[in-house]
């Protein structure tokens, strides 16, 4: 992916019709703070060859999202809550609160987010 309007559409395109547009619209918001932690966050965003990889898998009862990009020596993915006038750090903080289920992974490779919802 080229950039987090592509993942977005990507996805939409993807799952349109196949799940509701309530479970949509999570799947978006949440691919869209995952995808923009990646590139803010991550090596992914501080070199030109930096990737960043998008993985969806539906089942009947669920939407699994994963992002993968090439890790951080300097962070990883953890949750905030954010103050009401902050510009930002709201990413994991809506993952938290809007995904049935998430979780991080990271080895030699980089990193990976994911997140499941209802649908």
């Amino acid at each position: 992916m080229e950039s987090v309007p592509e993942a977005r559409a990507w996805a939409r395109d993807l799952l349109a019709g196949q799940v509701e547009d309530s479970v949509l619209d999570d799947v978006l918001l949440l691919l869209s703070e995952l995808a923009t932690n990646a590139v803010a966050h991550s090596d992914s965003g501080r070199t030109a060859d930096g990737r960043v990889a998008v993985y969806v898998a539906r089942t009947s009862a669920m939407v699994h999202v994963e992002v993968t990009d090439d890790g951080s020596a300097a962070s990883a993915p953890a949750v905030r809550v954010p103050e009401a006038d902050d510009d930002g750090g709201r990413g994991l903080w809506l993952v938290e609160m809007v995904a049935a289920g998430w979780g991080s992974h990271r080895d030699d490779a980089g990193g990976s987010v994911w997140f499941r919802v209802p649908g």
